[in-house]
């Protein structure tokens, strides 16, 4: 049994389904005490129950709010986040907005809230789960692409603001991932493309990856542990491609 991460503690944001599920539950087997946050409260805590975590209800759009906490996790999971598909000009700025404060805004100010108990200790881990789309560009998602591409210049200042007081930050950037923010983009997928829903997957969502499937959260949660752990200590200031070739075009 792998108890590689005994006595650390891990917060996950969106942590009640998806990714952040997965995170959660990969870091619980591996010995962490999870903290399972999420704006849907019976989802964290059904899921805090089943790991013997703990569940912690919080809308991260609150940014007032987040800017007076404290943390004391050795492990942070940036994963919480939300998509909107619209050209440009049809997209509303007050979502703009929203997207970025959810998906840039709120990891830089839990970064902040738990870097003193990091830099107390030695030992942190930023995990921030980022995408492709922090790398590569695709059409009518203007704010999730600008709000991925600012995480991953967030994720680099944090790696060398802490490699020398022992927290390390690296990105995740998984292609399209079966979740259920993915599934739901479907059907606006397939509008603003001209195609059937059935197609989108097949001739949107996987036309650049060499490997033709979605990727697993499992997949992605086991290099988040992998990023957790000791192993990793040299690895900071990465960006980690999980996208099945993507982004090798």
């Amino acid at each position: 049994m792998d108890n590689s991460l005994n006595g650390r503690k891990a917060l996950v944001t969106g942590g009640a389904s998806g990714i952040g599920a997965a995170c959660a539950r990969a870091l619980a087997a591996r010995g962490a005490k999870v903290v399972v946050a999420d704006v849907d409260a019976s989802g964290a805590a059904a899921l805090a129950d089943e790991l013997g975590g703990t569940a912690w209800t919080v809308d991260l759009l609150d940014v007032d709010a987040l800017a007076a906490l404290s943390l004391d996790c050795d492990i942070l999971v940036n994963n919480a986040g939300i998509q909107k598909v619209a050209p440009i000009e049809e997209f509303e700025p007050a979502e703009f907005r929203r997207i970025l404060a959810l998906m840039l805004e709120a990891p830089f100010l839990l970064i902040r809230a738990a870097l003193p108990h990091m830099y107390a200790n030695g030992f942190g881990r930023i995990i921030n789960i980022s995408s492709v789309h922090g790398l590569r560009a695709s059409a009518y998602k203007s704010a999730y692409v600008s709000a991925k591409h600012g995480l991953e210049g967030l994720s680099k200042v944090t790696a060398l603001e802490g490699g020398e007081r022992g927290v390390t930050s690296n990105c995740i950037n998984p292609g399209y991932v079966r979740t259920p923010l993915v599934e739901r983009q479907i059907a606006d997928q397939a509008r603003l493309h001209g195609i059937p829903e059935a197609e989108v997957l097949a001739k949107v969502m996987l036309t650049e990856s060499a490997v033709k499937r979605l990727v697993e959260p499992a997949e992605v949660a086991s290099l988040a542990v992998w990023m957790a752990s000791d192993d990793a200590g040299m690895v900071t200031g990465a960006s980690y491609t999980m996208d099945g070739g993507w982004s090798a075009r």
